[in-house]
């Protein structure tokens, strides 16, 4: 199936003898490609709407790569345009048809976002994707399908493969989901909703809600398009309408900034992030204030994000329920601190890429540093860590960058299979490299 990862590397993380005394500090400016929520919400709602869109600066990843593959073969005309910075998306929107077999990879926002868009499809739609995808929870996605009257076949199991036999039309109506397992499963249905006959009223009938800035990202890029959204305590209502195309520029992606700016703070100098924006609804905007908390300088100007550091780190207690994608990064600095952390609020975290508490904590306890796991936390202590060490990535691109923040103050570390940081960014090595290039 196409975007799956042709090989593997073993990729040994440069050493800069980081924490204090640093002895070759960072002084770089780098540029994040665009972010990859954005893009592939964008690529969404383009393809439902009622006129031509041009995605601009779009993020070029495998996660990408399988949306716009996916909303191909789903009749959509996405045509990319070469530009002098690297590549855009025109997107004309065409009668969205079966059959069609369609491979979402690992990706959470292509196996949760394409196939309410394909129960607009006329036709048998076919989703499966890479082995861990089968492990992930998609069944308040397939639950409130069904309950607008939608026909899966899904082996009464409720999770992927997965195939929709789509009428080319949904009527719309009210949903209950438990959307305590991810944010996704809302905006799923949001981004549904403005083509359905009758719109899509959505309650979150689970005891919590993770990642709320994600669900506030989809609302602003509706209402971006011309939808109608109204909110109440975990209640959604959009109504139906037609949505307008939009010559959008995407954000770079700020999630991804974080082992970038960690480096300034591991390794001391300075880290300029070109582009970032003044207002934003991506949580990665959160870094400024937490990786502040840990010790860095940050200021923010029209050039960007500077960020400072000394080479020395302090430890943070933080609910990070918000912003669980950023826990890997976060975690790894904390592993190299100088007083103890607790990363909380981060138990839906287990069902992601990987069990990414589980995960963390094996990894860094394998390399010496003491880490506890609890049901929805990581106690992380400051210790010695050791070197020569394989660090594995579970094929999770969070993982993988993880392994190179720590290989920047921990000698002889191994990051294994480094192309799964292709889900989200093409080349990490390479823009790794130069930034410690300078």
């Amino acid at each position: 199936m196409a975007g799956r990862l042709a090989h593997m590397t073993n990729w040994s993380a440069p050493f800069r003898s980081g924490l204090r005394p640093a002895s070759v500090p960072i002084n770089a400016e780098l540029s994040i490609p665009g972010s990859k929520s954005a893009t592939n919400r964008a690529l969404i709602l383009a393809a439902i709407a009622s006129s031509q869109s041009l995605i601009r600066k779009p993020l070029a990843s495998r996660d990408t790569d399988l949306m716009v593959d996916g909303l191909r073969k789903l009749g959509c005309k996405i045509e990319k345009l070469n530009t002098k910075d690297g590549f855009d998306y025109e997107i004309t929107p065409q009668p969205l048809m079966g059959p069609a077999q369609i491979d979402v990879g690992n990706a959470g926002t292509v196996m949760r976002f394409l196939p309410p868009i394909a129960a607009l499809a006329k036709g048998l739609i076919h989703f499966d994707g890479d082995e861990r995808s089968h492990e992930r929870p998609v069944a308040p996605v397939i639950d409130g399908l069904e309950q607008l009257g939608i026909s899966i076949e899904h082996g009464n199991k409720y999770r992927l493969p997965l195939t929709i036999n789509g009428s080319g039309k949904v009527k719309g109506g009210t949903v209950k989901i438990d959307a305590s397992a991810s944010s996704q499963f809302v905006s799923a249905l949001l981004l549904l909703a403005p083509a359905t006959e009758d719109g899509i009223t959505i309650q979150n009938i689970g005891p919590s809600l993770p990642s709320l800035p994600h669900i506030e990202m989809t609302i602003q890029m509706l209402q971006l398009f011309g939808a109608k959204v109204e909110i109440s305590e975990n209640i959604w209502k959009v109504s139906p309408c037609k949505l307008i195309g939009q010559d959008l520029i995407i954000e770079p992606d700020l999630s991804n900034a974080a082992p970038f700016m960690a480096a300034a703070m591991i390794c001391g100098g300075t880290v300029l992030i070109k582009d970032w924006p003044e207002k934003t609804a991506q949580p990665g905007d959160q870094l400024r204030s937490i990786f502040s908390s840990m010790g860095a300088k940050i200021t923010h100007d029209k050039a960007g994000l500077k960020v400072s550091g000394s080479g020395s780190v302090k430890g943070i207690d933080i609910d990070l329920s918000n912003v669980g994608e950023l826990t890997p990064s976060i975690a790894a600095v904390a592993s190299l601190a100088n007083t103890a952390s607790t990363l909380r609020g981060i138990g839906h975290l287990r069902l992601h890429e990987t069990d990414r508490l589980a995960a963390l904590a094996s990894e860094i306890n394998n390399l010496g540093g003491s880490v506890t796991e609890g049901p929805g936390e990581l106690l992380i202590k400051p210790t010695q860590m050791k070197s020569s060490q394989i660090f594995k990535s579970y094929e999770d691109h969070r993982m993988a960058t993880a392994g190179a923040i720590i290989g920047l103050a921990v000698e002889g570390i191994t990051v294994e299979n480094i192309e799964t940081t292709r889900k989200t960014l093409s080349d990490f090595p390479g823009m790794w490299q130069a930034m410690l290039d300078g």
